[in-house]
């Protein structure tokens, strides 16, 4: 009987033990887990909402996170970052490309390395990526956007210029490549006369926004799809008291273009989504990418916490690169009914 409980004993012990190894075991994987946000460029209040959306996501899930931000938006520079990445051994790495093609050996490399990489934002090739944490449909938002410049010139028609981030920004590209299919199939009045490029620079957006007014005498509306362009386009426009003549519309920021929204100022309207959920809905596909709930292929599902309509549901799709994409939501429409009160959002 005396051999028995202390078989028992010991039994009960190493059972004791073995559950507080695991449990230690779980908790240390769980801490060794590294998540990285790589963004076009410091500076970027857009970049640094998404990278704050993130953080929050993947620290509360206990991992540790990485902030990476060049100070230039260039494809040379990320891959500097996407290496010292690499040797850092993380667990994933959630990109906002610079150059849809440039990327692809270090990410490559990455993912030879086992590192889960997807994009977010601005698209990386399909070859460079698991999946991509898109905004809203590409088609939807150039169909939005042309409308809107159609709105603002008026029956007439007119010119309309945009102002757009770096030529290679692959969001950017594909948003003014629906423009102009829509403008194609369309049969209002709409000339588009040029794409300037400020390269999500400010001082470089106003450059060129000047250049454009004085180029195009005739312009009636700039579309930008790009945050850093809205605003400075919204500061030339209104400190040249161009407002009446010239009309901006297009991706804006609401805690930046709040003193340019209303029917009398610069930006009648304009459209963007929440960046903080797009950082947020990267920040769990990332870790359902690590867990292996998904591995990025169209039809699969998973859940991200509170975001979306359908209960933190979201569905991975075909993506028209041939790669897939995961989908936030809609276009916003911001306008002087809204604007005050989603100032202080984001």
């Amino acid at each position: 009987m005396k051999k028995l409980l202390v078989v028992l004993l010991s039994i009960a012990m190493l059972s004791s033990l073995m559950a507080g190894c695991a449990k230690k075991a779980t908790e240390t994987t769980s801490a060794t887990k590294t998540y990285a946000i790589l963004v076009k460029n410091a500076g970027n209040p857009y970049n640094e909402k998404e990278s704050a959306g993130f953080k929050k996501v993947i620290e509360a899930a206990g991992a540790t996170c990485i902030v990476k931000a060049p100070e230039s938006a260039t494809a040379e520079a990320q891959i500097t970052m996407i290496n010292e990445l690499v040797a850092q051994k993380v667990s994933a790495i959630a990109i906002a490309g610079n150059d849809a093609d440039a990327l692809q050996p270090a990410l490559k490399q990455a993912m030879d390395a086992g590192i889960k990489v997807l994009s977010l934002d601005s698209a990386v090739n399909k070859d460079s990526r698991l999946v991509h944490v898109n905004q809203a449909g590409t088609v939807l938002i150039g169909t939005t956007l042309v409308a809107a410049v159609a709105e603002l010139a008026g029956a007439d028609g007119g010119q309309f210029a945009i102002l757009s981030a770096t030529s290679q920004a692959t969001n950017q590209n594909a948003w003014i490549d629906a423009m102009k299919a829509d403008l194609e199939a369309d049969s209002r009045n709409l000339e588009l006369v040029k794409i300037a490029y400020g390269d999500d620079e400010f001082q470089k957006s106003v450059d060129e926004t000047e250049a454009l007014i004085k180029n195009y005498p005739d312009l009636k509306v700039i579309c930008a799809p790009t945050t850093v362009g809205m605003i400075a386009a919204g500061k030339v426009l209104t400190d040249k008291g161009l407002t009446a003549t010239i009309k901006l519309t297009g991706l804006g920021l609401p805690s930046e273009m709040a003193d340019y929204i209303g029917a009398d100022k610069a930006c009648p309207f304009m459209f963007l989504w929440n960046p903080e959920e797009i950082g947020a809905l990267a920040a769990h596909t990332a870790i359902a990418l690590v867990d292996g709930t998904i591995t990025g292929k169209a039809g699969e599902t998973f859940t991200a916490g509170t975001l979306g309509d359908d209960n933190g549901k979201y569905t991975i799709v075909e993506a028209a690169d041939g790669g897939t994409e995961i989908i936030l939501g809609s276009p916003f429409k911001f306008d002087s009914s809204n604007i005050e009160t989603w100032k202080t959002v984001y």
